[in-house]
């Protein structure tokens, strides 16, 4: 069994040299490799994600595992930001004005995120996968439906936003 693994752009896997070096002795497909890749990495479309390709060369068959990107990643894809706060609700200074991190997830996104990152949290429970997620912006100074997080914790604590982690 030869495991191969790689980062790879959602969605944008080419036959890199690192990759097809790897692949070639195996006599498998490259291209059947990649367009598989694509397929199942798609959704994460501007993304580095982890990938892992394991190759039987006495079959030629071939599985690719997907791992999810990183929690802030995901964050600042929803967000459609580059970059998030170094220090939670931090004040930083842009062109010589002082400004704060204001940026606010929904709670949509927020459940949304916790269940792509559901295997990875070392939970089967989404409600306590939401809250991580919510943690995690506490940390990067995001706002989730223009509070602190830290107060949403609270308020899942309480059960108020119960209807909506499904």
């Amino acid at each position: 069994m030869i495991i191969i693994k790689a980062l790879i752009e959602g969605g944008k896997a080419t036959p890199t040299p690192a990759i097809a070096q790897q692949i070639a002795p195996t006599k498998v497909n490259i291209g059947q490799v990649i367009s598989a890749i694509n397929e199942k990495t798609k959704e994460f479309d501007g993304m580095q994600v982890p990938v892992t390709i394991k190759i039987d060369p006495s079959t030629k068959n071939f599985e690719i595992y997907i791992g999810t990107p990183t929690l802030a990643a995901l964050i600042r894809k929803e967000l459609n930001v580059k970059k998030l706060s170094k220090a939670p609700f931090r004040v930083f200074e842009k062109e010589g004005v002082k400004e704060e991190f204001k940026e606010s997830l929904s709670f949509d996104k927020v459940v949304k995120i916790a269940k792509m990152k559901l295997d990875d949290l070392k939970t089967d429970d989404l409600k306590k996968a939401v809250k991580q997620v919510v943690a995690s912006c506490v940390s990067s100074g995001v706002l989730v439906e223009q509070k602190n997080p830290k107060e949403i914790i609270k308020e899942i604590d309480e059960g108020k936003w119960d209807e909506k982690i499904k």
